[in-house]
């Protein structure tokens, strides 16, 4: 699964989030060609390579004639609705924007409908958050973790007037997150920024277990004497967690377990849906067949996953299913320890599972596809080219 880390050891705004998917390689003129498609004009977008510190990064400059500072969210959404842009461009844009509003109408106690955006209503506002949710698809991420969020200190000059930092919108939007100060004098996490993180990212914390194919440094507008005043950005393939080596009196792991029940759902999107879980990192996916209530014949579909992998899942079983509620619970789990062990055999090279218990074997088990190719191959019965692998795994042990 594809996944991109934001490392806010300085923060996060959005300008600084689009600069960081440049420096990681994402095109400029393919961002650029998906913000054209916006019902706004008299804008131009550039971006050049600066240091912050010791650090060489990217910083990205809007500039717009348009000076409308504020917009209602229904203006907002309906200029994203009106692009011609990928259907997850416009729903991870469309929900940042909603999670803004529904901040700011907390904070200023009026319904979401009345509420004004004013630095995140300008045009280079809403173009750094839609740019950046064309850059996460053209970079292909499907999940998002944030780092523990840098916020700053002070106070910062708003449409508001001077507010206390972090701002009381990025404040709000940071419930239930993992923030902290270093003293610097400055607003470090924009709500722009920290909207785009918080609403994205499925769990905050250190560096996931992941495959790192690019990282990118956005630059923001201050030079800060205390550190680089950039925002890090990873990018990758998970990688699955270290797996624990079960003993006989070795420690179990907990993992994660999805349910939901369907009866209204085409089979055929269920062996989909499998497919898509097993790459996304699932451990197990089945199905039981359960009696529903109208007495409806339906099926029990479960998912194990790490804990880690519990919000994708979800999203996943929400967006490739036609369930409506999923449940999920975490229990305890011991393996035997695995490895894949090549085995010659006269017919040809057969992989063999094999399970062992403190060293001892206890488990051996060809590699279906292996042997199943073999058998298309020569004609062979697949059970005579699976006996014959054991076989020989057997003979290779003594």
């Amino acid at each position: 699964m594809r996944i991109a880390y934001f490392d806010c050891f300085s923060g996060i705004s959005g300008d600084m989030t689009l600069g960081a998917l440049l420096d990681a390689g994402i095109p400029l003129e393919q961002i650029e060609a998906g913000l054209r498609r916006l019902p706004l004009a008299g804008w131009t977008i550039t971006a050049e390579k600066v240091r912050r510190g010791a650090l060489a990064a990217t910083q990205v400059h809007v500039t717009a004639q348009d000076q409308k500072t504020h917009r209602h969210l229904s203006q907002i959404l309906d200029l994203i609705a009106a692009a011609d842009l990928p259907s997850r461009v416009v729903e991870r844009a469309r929900r940042i924007f909603e999670r803004l509003g529904a901040a700011e109408a907390r904070i200023h106690n009026v319904p979401i409908e009345n509420v004004h955006f004013h630095e995140v209503g300008a045009v280079d506002a809403i173009l750094d958050i839609v740019g950046a949710c064309l850059g996460f698809e053209l970079a292909g991420i499907e999940t998002f973790v944030c780092s523990p969020v840098n916020v700053g200190g002070g106070r910062a000059r708003t449409a508001h007037g001077t507010l206390p930092v972090p701002a009381p919108a990025a404040a709000e939007l940071l419930k239930g997150a993992a923030t902290y100060s270093t003293g610097v004098d400055r607003e470090l996490a924009t709500p722009t920024g920290v909207a785009i993180a918080s609403t994205l990212a499925t769990q905050f914390g250190p560096l996931p277990p992941m495959r790192v194919e690019a990282i990118g440094y956005g630059a923001g507008s201050w030079e800060l004497a205390e550190q680089p005043n950039v925002l890090r950005l990873f990018l990758g393939e998970t990688a699955p967690e270290p797996t624990v080596r079960a003993t006989r009196a070795g420690p179990e792991e907990t993992i994660a377990v999805l349910e939901t029940n369907l009866d209204d759902m085409n089979p055929q999107l269920y062996g989909y849906f499998v497919e898509r879980a097993l790459a996304a990192g699932a451990l197990d996916v089945f199905a039981t067949p359960v009696l529903m209530k109208k007495n409806r014949p339906g099926q029990l579909v479960t998912v194990l996953c790490p804990r880690a992998a519990v919000a994708p899942m979800m999203e996943l079983l929400f967006r490739e299913t036609t369930t409506i509620g999923v449940r999920w619970y975490e229990m305890q789990r011991r393996c035997l320890e695995r490895e894949l062990v090549a085995v010659e055999t006269p017919h040809g090279t057969v992989r063999v599972k094999v399970a062992r218990l403190d060293g001892r074997v206890l488990n051996v088990a060809p590699e279906f596809d292996d042997c199943r190719c073999i058998a298309e191959q020569t004609g062979l019965p697949l059970k005579q080219v699976m006996a014959e692998a054991t076989l020989c795994f057997e003979k290779s042990q003594q």
